[in-house]
């Protein structure tokens, strides 16, 4: 490969047989089962970054089913969402950590928009003929568990369409550089796009959580159970866009910097004479 070549051809990991295509990346028929839970308000300030807030105690527990993804396949994912506010007001969703069971989307979430993906073993089915059942394993371990009443309130599609499709979604970006040190870390904001729904609905829920040393899900213990929902749609996952670089200097200090380099200069300069 020439110069001309890699710098053409390069997107990602193997660079001859990238793990993931290229984005964007369609969802037919995804199905979302998310329980939103009180928690202690000190976690959740433990967990959120800078210049996002947190918007109250809640979490929001999510199972999603992927049977149709353009790009990444047939997979299933769990992982915990906190409400924020970003530096413009607005209401947010910061993603804090995700489980999943595909190689293509763990390395295309990580490397592409920064989510917090590992490899786990989540589950979404219908128990019991009438109860909505999401399970998470780590390992051998059970460290997620919820359940809801199979569709027993129908909520608006239009509000549910409008949560997907109008609520900017924020994660904390992190690469290495060959050092170790951080070479990227990014507050990484994108959108849902082209969202339809096809049906949501509420009812009963209870989810319970299991500490675990490498999915720490229990670190955002559940006080008390507020809401769940069920919601199946079509949507895009959008390319994201930098919201806050935590690498950049601030333009005070690099304004700083460039005046000690120049007087140190004019210093020399001085001497030489």
């Amino acid at each position: 490969m020439d110069l001309a070549q890699i710098r053409r051809e390069a997107f990602a990991m193997p660079v001859h047989n990238p793990a993931y295509p290229r984005p964007p990346f369609r969802f037919v028929n995804r199905e979302y089962f998310i329980i939103s839970y009180e928690t202690d308000s000190d976690a959740l300030r433990a967990i959120v970054p800078e210049p996002l807030t947190p918007e109250n105690n809640l979490v929001h527990y999510e199972f999603i089913r992927m049977p149709d993804s353009s790009g990444f396949g047939d997979y299933t994912e769990s992982g915990q969402v906190v409400s924020v506010r970003d530096p413009q007001g607005r209401l947010g969703n910061y993603t804090h950590s995700m489980y999943l069971d595909d190689e293509g989307p763990i390395a295309g979430g990580r490397e592409i928009w920064g989510f917090p993906k590992k490899l786990a073993r989540p589950v979404l089915a219908v128990d019991g003929n009438d109860t909505l059942l999401g399970t998470l394993d780590y390992g051998t371990q059970r460290i997620a568990t919820g359940t809801m009443g199979y569709k027993h309130h129908v909520l608006n599609n239009e509000d549910e369409r409008r949560k997907l499709a109008d609520t900017p979604n924020y994660l904390l970006k992190v690469i290495p550089h060959v050092d170790g040190s951080a070479r990227i870390c990014e507050l990484v904001r994108f959108y849902l796009r082209d969202v339809t729904v096809h049906g949501a609905w509420s009812g009963p829920a209870a989810i319970e959580l299991h500490p675990h040393a490498l999915a720490p899900v229990a670190d955002l213990p559940v006080r008390r159970v507020v809401g769940a929902r069920h919601v199946i749609a079509d949507l895009t996952l959008d390319i994201g866009e930098v919201a806050y670089d935590y690498l950049a200097e601030p333009a005070g200090h690099a304004n700083a910097a460039a005046s000690t380099r120049q007087t140190g200069l004019d210093e020399r300069e001085a001497e030489l004479a």
